[in-house]
């Protein structure tokens, strides 16, 4: 009779190999001309730059900016929160992987007792008292498995499995967010600086200026107008020294806080101003299309995905029978040397078939939920695709239009420049006036900040670009 139900555990077993639910066969196509073209349709080849996946930050040459990110990556809260997520989807796999596997536990008991005195209770005299201690040990094994006969645990292991995957695509997307974040905030930082210092450079040269002034005044040479007009221009440019200084404040606290700092804590470190990073002249981006394949959002939509199929069939489980088998194994003796012995065991196996067979629809709905949770899966995934086709067309567009604003700008300030000498030599020499000397003065200022804020939206698209692109994850 053991031998048959033992047989019969065994069959069952063997039916372990179906597995229900829908098979993964990988996420959908999604925009299939410009994949498999392998471009984008407003991508500039000969503007686009995009150096290796890791460190990209380096080719912009500035030793504190990489000091930075390194300490952002290091000790930001967004990485950390990002590597707790992680740890908690591997921890869910784990447990996942355990519960396939049998369950096993053990116990043991040492007793001592003493039997009652019948004596008193039947008021004899016999003088037998009571039976003297008896010393009793016991050990217990208990043994269970549930079978997986249609594939309900496996499919669980899939899920999770996925879903750790989704976590560690997670981690790479929160690096590349907050590498491009640093780089785009020093950015703003020494624009900022740099503008202040022009401003305090042009008001320095307006104050030489404004004294001219007061002393052709004093001699009758210029009107009280002109030294209206000079004195209005000095404060007007004294007057932007305040919303850059704030601004620079914001940077500086923006930057130690995605560095896990608190604010203030950079500012010692970085209140020297320094020249603005210099973008790389030229490294090829040979397939924007296929760096895309691997930005670290769409890897974690496409694990999100299969996570959801995978849950279909643990779900789909749940219609079909459970098989468990249970064991167990005591031993019972007076004496601890004799616990062990043949004669005193006892064992008991159990195969256990359950099936809910009337649940009114609970596994149904369970089911089209699940299957729900694939189709919104999926389309996120399309969305996730479709926005980063429109992240990195925009990015290599506005990179490549910005490369050539640069250079106009550059040619508008050298221009500007070179005006705003010959007016001042004129002006010193009484053959210009005073209003021609503040307009060549005021155009060369607005070329010199354009050309700084040029400089700087560069280096922010090009951060934008790698951004875009998913560029600076690490494993």
């Amino acid at each position: 009779m053991i031998d048959r139900t033992l047989t019969s555990a065994l069959v069952l077993a063997l039916l372990a190999g179906c597995t229900v639910g829908p098979d993964y066969h990988g996420a959908p196509v999604v925009a299939r001309d410009s994949v498999a073209a392998g471009r984008l349709p407003h991508a500039d080849p000969q503007a686009a730059t995009a150096p290796a996946a890791a460190d990209w930050w380096r080719g912009l040459g500035d030793t504190q900016l990489n000091e930075l990110v390194e300490s952002a990556l290091k000790d930001s809260p967004d990485i950390h929160s990002a590597l707790a997520r992680l740890r908690q989807s591997r921890a869910g796999l784990h447990s996942q992987q355990a519960d396939g596997m049998p369950k096993l536990s053990a116990n043991a008991t040492s007793l001592r007792m003493r039997s009652p005195d019948l004596s008193s209770l039947t008021g004899s005299d016999s003088g037998g008292g009571g039976r003297g201690p008896v010393q009793f040990y016991l050990a217990d094994f208990d043994a269970s498995w549930e079978v997986d006969l249609f594939g309900g645990t496996r499919r669980a292991i899939e899920a999770a499995s996925a879903s750790a995957d989704a976590s560690q695509a997670d981690l790479a997307d929160t690096q590349v967010q907050l590498a491009a974040e640093v780089v785009q905030a020093y950015v703003d930082l020494r624009d900022r600086q740099a503008r202040l210092a022009l401003v305090d450079a042009t008001a320095d040269l307006e104050s030489q200026v404004l004294d001219l002034t007061q002393q052709r005044r004093a001699r009758g040479v210029a009107s009280q107008l002109q030294l209206e007009q000079v004195t209005t221009q000095l404060q007007t440019t004294q007057a932007q020294r305040l919303p850059l200084q704030a601004q620079i404040i914001d940077s500086l606290d923006e930057l130690a806080v995605l560095c896990g700092l608190e604010p203030g804590e950079l500012d010692a470190r970085l209140a020297k101003p320094v020249d603005l990073p210099t973008v790389p002249a030229s490294v090829p981006l040979t397939d924007p299309a296929a760096l895309l394949k691997a930005r670290p959002d769409i890897r974690a939509a496409e694990r999100q995905l299969a996570s959801s199929n995978a849950q279909i069939g643990e779900k789909k489980a749940d219609w079909f029978p459970k098989l468990s088998l249970m064991g167990d194994l005591g031993f019972s003796a007076a004496e601890p040397s004799h616990l062990f012995r043949k004669d005193n065991g006892t064992w008991l196996l159990l195969p256990r078939l359950t099936w809910n067979a009337l649940d009114f629809g609970r596994v149904a709905a369970s089911v089209d939920s699940a299957e729900a949770g694939r189709d919104e899966a999926q389309a996120h995934y399309r969305s996730v695709v479709l926005q980063a086709l429109r992240d990195a067309d925009t990015s290599l567009a506005r990179y490549g239009h910005q490369r050539q604003n640069v250079v106009l700008l550059r040619e508008i300030e050298a221009s500007s420049g070179r005006a705003a000498s010959l007016t001042r030599e004129r002006y010193k020499a009484g053959t210009a006036s005073t209003l021609d000397w503040l307009d060549a003065e005021r155009t060369r200022f607005d070329a010199q900040q354009n050309r700084i804020s040029g400089d700087a939206q560069l280096l922010k698209d090009f951060a934008a670009l790698h951004k875009a692109l998913g560029l600076g994850w690490r494993v």
